[in-house]
């Protein structure tokens, strides 16, 4: 049985001993992750997963008398039926977190409004709750709404489902997050430059449950590597990483990366974007530069500085780790020496 998500096999050791075979059907496709124990956890949906889903119900709530729930194809290519509630141009959606513990966006309220472009084409507003950039960054201008590409690709996608579902010539959809400025203060959006509401974000459009499932699969999958292995810290990273280690075995870590080098036999690769890769070799990484990202980094003149000083000292420290970082085109910014 294959996870969709991440193409990971699962071993048949592993769906032997599964507690619930009642729902390896989830497993299959892709809305839940089967560990090692047999236990299984649900993956939850993104913020960008939900804003499309409020979108998409707004708009055919115009012409349906109700809808409780919508189709989303997501990011990564899974159709998922998601419930919400819409009426008459408005609709809600609650984030659904999943099995994911720490997900401080669980239960939040997502709201669309849709209403009828007489003059045709379609329009997406981010309003309140959704953050914006309070600075210019490598990839965001000041202002611009702290929405990622795969997040709003999903929301236009589903937006324009549908205006042709409903048979309409055009629509303005405006979503808001009524409690997102309060939420945001427990998320990271106050440090990394994001203001006055959250983030919409999702590379796969699913929250993955990582505080249970590293310590269980993934963890076992890396000591079965024998070595040949490029741990990895996202979607973009695991790309790249397969990619560039063609015969390595890559698994995707999340922010776990202590714990998986620490079950690594033999040497190893860490692979994927600077944020999390530097942190983790230093958590003091950006003492001294006036950055407050690794990101706003990347676009001075200290990168290449500071990218080798972090580099060495690493490999000084961990001789049989290779350590390769990538932008998000996939081209190597930093490697061991």
């Amino acid at each position: 049985m294959r996870d969709p998500v991440t193409d990971f096999e699962y071993p048949a050791a592993w769906v032997a001993a599964c507690r619930s075979p009642a729902l390896l059907e989830d497993v299959r496709r892709g809305l839940a992750v089967l560990t090692a124990s047999g236990s299984i956890l649900r993956r939850g949906f993104t913020t960008g997963t939900t804003a499309a889903a409020a979108c998409k119900a707004a708009v055919l709530s115009l012409t349906l008398e109700t809808v409780s729930e919508v189709k989303v194809t997501l990011p990564c290519g899974i159709v998922v039926g998601i419930p919400v509630d819409g009426y008459r141009g408005r609709a809600s959606c609650w984030k659904d977190a999943g099995d994911y513990p720490s997900d401080v966006t669980a239960g939040l309220e997502f709201v669309a409004t849709a209403v009828p472009s007489l003059s045709g084409g379609v329009q997406f507003v981010p309003g309140e709750g959704i953050g914006s950039f309070a600075r210019d960054t490598p990839r965001h201008r000041q202002g611009a709404a702290a929405i990622g590409g795969p997040a709003l690709d999903c929301i236009r996608r589903s937006i324009n489902e549908a205006v042709e579902e409903a048979g309409l010539h055009g629509t303005t959809v405006i979503l808001t997050v009524p409690r997102g400025a309060e939420v945001a203060q427990k998320t990271l959006n106050p440090k990394v430059g994001v203001q006055a509401g959250i983030s919409v974000l999702g590379t796969t459009g699913l929250v993955e449950p990582w505080d249970d499932h590293i310590t269980e699969g993934v963890l076992e999958r890396v000591t079965r590597a024998a070595g040949r292995v490029v741990l990895t810290t996202g979607r973009l990273g695991l790309r790249s990483s397969r990619l560039l280690f063609p015969e390595h075995e890559a698994i995707l870590v999340g922010n776990k990366l202590e714990e998986a080098l620490g079950a690594v036999d033999g040497d190893a690769v860490i692979c994927g974007l600077p944020g999390l890769i530097l942190k983790f070799m230093n958590p003091d990484v950006l003492e001294g530069t006036g950055c407050a990202t690794v990101e706003d980094l990347s676009a001075t003149a200290l990168w290449n500085e500071v990218v080798r000083r972090e580099l060495r000292a690493f490999q000084a420290a961990h001789p049989d780790v290779r350590v390769v970082i990538v932008n998000r085109d996939g081209r190597i910014i930093g490697e061991s020496p």
